[in-house]
């Protein structure tokens, strides 16, 4: 499936400030049983789980960006890079932290960055992940097809004021069987 395709999502999966903090903590005891050394979250919503989980474990954390989106719209049909990784992950075990997985590319792209970079060993996560994510992450708290709804992109703060955000408005709209009443 196609990274945006909402029409072909079934229903919505909310995650509240709490059930985030539940799925982080999840995703930080998996990599955990994996001796990472170090953790590189990718920006901008991987860096919420990316610090949590980083915090927990007591390890760096080295943001980088890569995104399809530029000003939160998307753009691009492919990830681009904005950020690069880290030199320091040569060597290392490195525990790559997404929010979600969607098509998968973007932490495939990213482990390729960070095996050419040298490192000892790979595990990419995300705290949800999509049935048709190829490849899909090495570890995952929720696997959902559903339209997937983060705290902190609920509402926007666009004109003045606070606002339920529009790629969600208009993905509930495209979605089958929606009925707005």
């Amino acid at each position: 499936m196609k990274s945006y395709d909402y029409a072909n999502r079934k229903g919505v999966e909310v995650i509240t400030w709490e059930h985030f903090a539940a799925l982080s903590a999840g995703l930080t005891e998996m990599l955990a049983g994996h001796r990472i050394e170090m953790v590189v979250g990718i920006a901008r919503a991987g860096l919420f789980p990316a610090t949590a989980i980083a915090c927990a474990l007591r390890k760096e954390l080295y943001p980088i960006r890569v995104t399809r989106r530029l000003d939160d719209k998307v753009i691009f049909d492919r990830p681009e890079w904005g950020v690069d990784v880290s030199p320091e992950v040569a060597g290392k075990v490195v525990g790559v932290v997404d929010d979600i997985a969607d098509s998968g590319e973007t932490l495939n792209m990213v482990a390729y960055r960070i095996k050419e970079l040298g490192a000892a060993g790979i595990v990419t996560s995300s705290l949800v992940c999509h049935t048709w994510a190829k490849p899909m992450p090495d570890i995952t708290t929720l696997v959902s097809d559903a339209l997937v709804i983060f705290s902190w992109d609920i509402h926007v703060f666009l004109d003045g004021r606070w606002q339920p955000h529009p790629e969600y408005l208009s993905a509930r709209s495209a979605q089958k069987g929606f009925d707005p009443k």
